[in-house]
């Protein structure tokens, strides 16, 4: 069986003139246009990959957004045999950078998308093209991420003395927590909310410092605020969907499937499947397994939402383990 190389990489965007545009990279090597990409570092995530990929390889800092399809092709491995290597894409905003490339790319050129189906040299990068598009005209191209983690490994309640909500992460949680930290950073994450336990604030304390603000704490996401009353962290997530601003949101296995029946109820007609059209689980279905099967600790769901308050609907839906 060939071996899979995982990689991963983004389709850039922008509007000028009222005109879609996609930045390509011309590759000297091959002489090739095609999509920044490449490959996954031992331990990353794709959508950290992708992210890191394009800024090596273009300067441009970006923020993704819904998933594309997915590329998969053979090429040679580092020994000469056939392998099978699978690239991830996704849809990206340019948020900064300073353009710089680097040395196997010689040009990033920002083109129309009927020039860029032109210059592309391999059909298969012409699929997630297409479906950038078929976004834009469905207006499902520009969205906001809304996240829900549960909160990172901690210590075991059997050998927690003290108040439950003090518990801490252990090991495996704090470094769970810095990959959550990455991904949060892929996704152009602004706003840091948490249940007020120390597991949960612990868990995305990483990123909240790295932004330089404060994790917002709020009881009535904790389990005992919850069980309490679940309305007010119902409400607090509908302000947030009215607010419509990159946020993460940490809390609890008992917490958490509430919060994702409200997004199952905001899922659009025809929403992207996760990672690609292809993939069997549509967004719906990725919402509906989390609440079944509650998500794993340290596990990360990307809601892609377009639209704000009670407009506010679910384009695409991504889970990630750390």
């Amino acid at each position: 069986m060939a071996s899979v190389i995982p990689a991963a990489g983004t389709l850039p965007w922008r509007r000028r003139k009222g005109r879609l545009e996609v930045a390509l990279v011309h590759r000297p090597k091959y002489d090739d246009w095609s999509w920044a990409k490449g490959k996954l570092d031992p331990g990353e995530q794709p959508c950290v990959a992708a992210g890191r990929e394009t800024l090596e390889e273009t300067g441009l800092r970006v923020r993704l957004g819904i998933p594309l399809p997915t590329a998969t092709y053979t090429v040679l491995d580092a020994q000469g045999a056939p392998a099978s290597k699978e690239v991830h894409y996704w849809a990206a905003k340019v948020t900064g950078g300073t353009g710089a490339l680097e040395h196997e790319i010689d040009e990033v050129r920002w083109v129309e998308v009927r020039a860029a189906h032109e210059l592309l040299d391999y059909k298969r990068d012409r699929e997630q093209l297409l479906a950038l598009v078929r976004a834009d005209r469905e207006r499902a191209l520009k969205t906001w991420p809304l996240v829900l983690v549960r909160h990172a490994k901690s210590r075991p309640r059997s050998s927690w003395r003290g108040d439950d909500r003090k518990r801490p992460l252990d090991a495996v949680g704090r470094a769970q927590a810095e990959h959550v930290s990455r991904i949060l950073a892929t996704y152009g994450v602004q706003r840091v909310v948490s249940s007020s336990s120390a597991r949960c604030v612990e868990t995305v304390e990483p990123y909240a410092a790295s932004l330089g603000a404060r994790v917002k704490a709020k009881d009535a996401l904790s389990e005992e605020g919850f069980a309490e009353d679940a309305r007010p962290a119902l409400a607090h997530l509908d302000r947030l969907l009215d607010q419509a601003r990159p946020v993460v949101v940490c809390s609890h296995g008992p917490v958490l499937p509430s919060l994702l029946e409200v997004l199952v109820r905001r899922v659009a007609v025809d929403a992207a499947c996760a990672e690609s059209r292809d993939c069997q689980a549509c967004a719906r279905e990725q919402l509906d397994a989390a609440v079944t099967s509650s998500m794993r600790k340290g596990e990360v769901l990307v809601a892609h939402l377009s639209g704000s308050g009670a407009a506010a609907r679910v384009i695409a839906v991504e889970r990630i383990d750390t």
